[in-house]
């Protein structure tokens, strides 16, 4: 078993699946889980080629790239193409009232060798993974990104978002680092396909 403490690990299809009892969702949120599963997930961003949420990417099977410069952090996901920008130039995370990005606003800073990101800025009724867990625009995501071998990274992703969950959780994303290996192109091309 993981050392006490240790988040329970996130999911593709459920990133709460390792939490007893699921998400700590809002009723209003809970009932929307209910109809997107009901649907069979069809309004998922990721099954009309839109921008998956972070999540989402996070523990998606397809790889991604990271691209460390000195005053940001580029990830480049295989999956959609998607480009996510984590500010570490010292930065503050926007107003409230700024506009909305589908992978929300990122601003990093270091914290001994453990990246810290804080994400808000979201578009809302956003997807956390396929079951439909939201994400509102009141969300924040931090993020704590951590290399405790050469071969693994380590994330572990708190969701704070009082309007669609009674109290904030941690969950934890394990991946493999695969050097010298490229991204390849991915086009998704929604057809607007009845199934």
């Amino acid at each position: 078993p993981p050392p006490a403490g240790t988040p329970p690990l996130a999911s593709f299809g459920n990133i709460a699946s390792g939490i007893k009892g699921g998400a700590p969702l809002q009723p209003w949120a809970a009932e929307l889980v209910k109809k997107r599963m009901a649907d069979n997930s069809k309004d998922n961003p990721d099954a009309h080629c839109l921008p998956m949420g972070n999540m989402q990417f996070h523990t998606h099977p397809q790889p991604r790239k990271i691209v460390q410069t000195p005053g940001v952090i580029y990830i480049i996901y295989e999956a959609n193409s998607g480009l996510r920008q984590i500010f570490t130039d010292g930065r503050s995370l926007p107003p409230k009232d700024a506009d909305p990005w589908w992978y929300g606003y990122s601003v990093g800073k270091w914290e001994g060798d453990t990246l810290v990101v804080e994400t808000t800025n979201f578009r809302d009724e956003g997807w956390l993974d396929v079951r439909g867990n939201p994400l509102t625009t009141t969300g924040k995501m931090i993020e704590r990104f951590r290399r405790p071998t050469y071969g693994s990274l380590e994330i572990d992703v708190t969701i704070d978002d009082p309007k669609a969950y009674t109290e904030s959780f941690t969950v934890r994303v394990d991946q493999r680092i695969m050097l010298d290996t490229e991204l390849i192109e991915f086009i998704c091309e929604d057809r607007d396909a009845t199934h």
